[in-house]
């Protein structure tokens, strides 16, 4: 039975509280329902008379611990549930449960077939060329000293330095409340990651500022980019130094009792940052060190010469400027670079690129300068500047899912190009690469399928509502909430995953899974497949499909077709 948990955990790619169901549910792990219960946390339907429905008669398990009877010691029954369950959990958990996902796998949203894709195109920045968290630091520094020299900003704040972990992807900043903060699929913020500066703001606190709830309407704040008046999301990489300078600059105006315009204080770090890419600066320095700057050249090579090899054509549209793109690339992949590109684009200005047609293609001759000739074809080899989709479309005939974009910036890379024009869409997630590491650690294992056990506990036996077991169901509760927070510390202090709250997926994810077909840590990961291989991504349950669910099937809320005999199978 194990085996079969640990062939299914193997398939899935990481669903593992979840499908170990299978491992861990034996004999003994079917508790009864309980009084007024006929499974799966639901009341059971009386018949005419009285009578429960077949089914939902009482009866303890084989091997499991018999419902209290009527003034029966419930307080006692519960914990010995308790302990029943966590012995379960903790002891047949099989031991090759950790270390069975690969950081360097490519896992799917929808179905795709490599074999069916002509045309791969590619960004640039976090893309192509990953760059070292030394970056980050550079950023920081120089924004913040733009702010104190040329926006007059107290002096005090360059004691402030760059922060490494601090902040995470995909989090929303609220402009008018100085508030940054986590916020899940279904718009909710997730107690506990909102920050006023450096602090957490209390959970009371966050409620109250948003009118008694933890539910922000991002509609009436956002656009479809992630940017409106009220609330941004920060979805590149780059924007990790921006996130922790808006948090020291307003954590030193509030320990300092610095009154300040919440709007004009995002507006000039935000400029800030945009100076540091804009007027080249943080080209200069990764140009000056490349070595130090770049990560996985050498990769990136072996990726785009196999597709060539494969005879499929490539194309790269980036923002960033013709002489550092060629500069980076030469390192990585050597100076004749251009001959494994069917074209060319840079300072393309996206997301605009996809969605507004007004700007003509400029050619640039070999020395990056602009020509004047207006742009009838594109042509192998050659280097275009700024230009549009639609033109784009309109000269190569490259459409629909014969060709394969990616890119690290869910909005600006991919978005329109799967909702409008159908391309298939290949994400960049480096931070996909820790975040794996860490699931596959036994404490992590354990601490998420106890608390998913815990989780099923709490739901089938909350039908106990006398004052004794109202104590005991507090305390699981409780011990259930600091699981989480354990959790969620593993991947960072202040924010946990970038891919999930307690329990839902955050807001970053639900994009991730709407406008990408696959997710990577990086390109060097095609490496891994054959360039016909295709992806299926995994049947994951639906709420209502309870059997295939872990916490369920061990609190017995369900039974499952042929589980019984599936338990013998070794």
């Amino acid at each position: 039975m194990a085996a079969l948990g640990i062939a299914a955990l193997r398939r899935g790619g990481g669903a593992a509280p979840r499908l170990l169901a299978v491992a861990v549910s034996c004999q003994g792990c079917r508790p009864r329902s309980g009084p007024a219960d006929g499974g799966h946390g639901q009341p059971r339907e009386p018949l005419p008379g009285g009578r429960a429905r077949r089914g939902a008669e009482p009866g303890p398990a084989a091997g499991g611990q018999p419902a209290p009877s009527e003034g029966a010691d419930t307080r006692s029954y519960l914990w010995a549930r308790y302990h029943e369950m966590k012995k379960l959990v903790y002891d047949l958990l099989p031991p090759g449960v950790c270390n069975l996902l690969n950081p360097a796998a490519i896992y799917a949203n929808n179905e795709i077939s490599l074999g069916d894709v002509e045309i791969y195109g590619f960004d640039y920045d976090y893309t192509l060329a990953q760059y070292s968290n030394l970056l980050h630091s550079m950023i920081f520094n120089t924004a913040r000293d733009i702010l104190i020299e040329q926006f007059k900003y107290p002096e005090g704040l360059g004691k402030y330095d760059y922060i490494p972990g601090f902040a995470i992807r995909g989090l929303h900043y609220d402009v008018q409340k100085s508030l940054l903060m986590k916020i899940d699929a279904f718009h909710y913020v997730q107690l506990g990651t909102a920050y006023r500066g450096l602090k957490p703001v209390p959970d009371e606190e966050v409620i109250e500022l948003y009118g008694g709830t933890q539910h922000i309407p991002l509609y009436q704040m956002s656009d479809f980019y992630g940017k409106g008046p009220s609330l941004k999301q920060f979805m590149d990489i780059f924007s990790l130094p921006e996130m922790t300078l808006l948090s020291s600059v307003i954590d030193y105006f509030i320990t300092h009792g610095i009154e300040f315009d919440q709007v004009h204080l995002y507006k000039d770090i935000s400029d800030a940052i945009r100076d540091v890419h804009v007027k080249g600066v943080m080209y200069k320095w990764i140009e000056k060190d490349m070595e130090q700057y770049i990560l996985h050249g050498d990769e990136i090579y072996a990726v785009l010469n196999r597709l060539v090899n494969h005879k499929k054509k490539l194309f790269l549209i980036t923002n960033s400027p013709f002489s550092f793109v060629d500069k980076g690339m030469k390192h990585m992949v050597g100076k004749n670079w251009r001959d494994l590109f069917d074209m060319v684009i840079v300072q393309a200005d996206k997301p605009n690129f996809f969605t507004d047609r007004r700007k003509p293609f400029r050619k640039l001759d070999d020395n990056g300068s602009l020509q004047w000739d207006k742009i009838n074809q594109l042509e192998k080899g050659k280097i275009y500047k700024e230009g549009n989709l639609f033109d784009f479309l309109r000269l190569t005939g490259w459409r629909g899912s014969k060709v394969l974009y990616f890119g690290d910036h869910l909005y600006s890379d991919l978005a329109d190009l799967m909702l409008r024009h159908g391309w298939r869409t290949g994400a960049i997630v480096p931070e996909l690469e820790t975040e794996i590491r860490i699931i596959n650690t036994e404490q992590y294992m354990h601490s998420l399928t106890w608390q998913q056990a815990l989780t099923g506990l709490l739901e089938r036996m909350q039908m106990y509502q006398d004052a004794e077991s109202k104590q005991v169901l507090l305390e699981w509760m409780k011990e259930r909430q600091e699981i989480r927070s354990l959790t969620k510390n593993l991947f960072n202090p202040q924010f946990g995953s970038i891919f999930r709250t307690f329990h839902n997926p955050t807001y970053f994810s639900r994009r991730l899974v709407r406008f990408s077909d696959i997710y990577m840590a990086s390109i060097s990961c095609l490496l891994n497949y054959d360039v016909n291989f295709t992806f299926y991504p995994r049947r994951t349950p639906l709420q209502h499909e309870a059997p295939l669910w872990m916490d369920q099937l061990c609190t017995g809320c369900m039974k499952t077709p042929f589980l019984e005999e599936m338990v013998h199978i070794r």
